[in-house]
């Protein structure tokens, strides 16, 4: 195994955060914001997000930042405002609700705003980043990006994504000043959950933490390079658990599905 080296830092002052209307996003934008920096905020709910920004005391740019041209004109716009952009926070996501019967249109709707729309701020930022010596890209996966999601077959391959994508970005830049990390939390006080139906249990056994909880660990989490920031601690175990036994975690997961389905109506 090759060492760890750490990934060389530049100074936080200017930051993006999609999907900040409500939620993580909010949280995370606002808590960036009482940390000092500059902060842009995108939704495209452009009502809330004027409201929200005017409240923490971010600028809102509404917009689709799943799209190539949604994150060309977030980008190309927040670099004008700002004059610089030290850290964006790709936090924008969806759930389907659908297992195998997800039709064509759930999946291409999660994968762009779940996978894609990261993939194209990379796309965007990387070079500037390295021309600049560095810069700074978390992501928004989930738990269900280091595990599974029973319930919802694409929101669990797109989270996967979105950690996978978090991770080639770490093993081919870090060496070049550009950290990459993926939020991976449980259950969150959001509308996510409050939709989760019959798996809310399984989400929140570990408990429920807040937005706010969740942008206090990613803000610890900015102080280093680690590539997973898990608000919840015991996702390091179950991870190490899967990672250990494959077999025996899935096994341990079907169990739950057929408790899930004995409790359907």
């Amino acid at each position: 195994m090759p060492d760890r080296d750490t990934a060389p830092t530049r100074p936080l002052r200017t930051a993006v955060v999609t999907g900040a209307a409500r939620g993580i996003g909010r949280a995370i934008a606002r808590r960036l914001v009482d940390e000092g920096l500059r902060v842009v905020v995108n939704d495209v709910d452009a009502a809330e997000l004027s409201a929200t920004a005017a409240e923490i005391g971010a600028d809102p740019m509404p917009g689709d930042a799943a799209s190539t041209a949604g994150v060309d004109t977030l980008i190309t716009e927040a670099l004008q405002h700002l004059g610089s952009i030290d850290l964006f926070v790709a936090n924008a996501g969806i759930t389907s609700g659908a297992g195998l019967d997800a039709s064509d249109d759930d999946w291409a709707r999660l994968l762009e705003v779940n996978v894609l729309s990261q993939v194209r701020a990379a796309r965007r930022l990387v070079p500037l980043w390295l021309e600049a010596g560095g810069g700074r890209l978390v992501l928004t996966a989930s738990a269900a990006g280091l595990l599974t999601m029973l319930g919802d077959l694409p929101y669990s391959v797109t989270k996967h994504g979105s950690v996978a994508l978090a991770e080639w970005l770490a093993a081919t830049y870090r060496h070049r000043g550009i950290v990459v990390q993926a939020i991976a939390p449980l259950g969150v006080d959001t509308r996510i959950l409050d939709e989760a139906g019959p798996l809310k249990d399984l989400l929140t056994r570990d408990g429920t933490l807040s937005p706010e909880d969740v942008a206090e660990s990613v803000w610890q989490g900015l102080q280093g390079d680690s590539v997973h920031l898990l608000p919840h601690p015991s996702v390091r175990d179950y991870y190490a658990g899967r990672a250990a036994d494959p077999d025996a975690w899935l096994s341990g997961m079907n169990k739950i599905q057929q408790r899930l389905e004995r409790h359907q109506p």
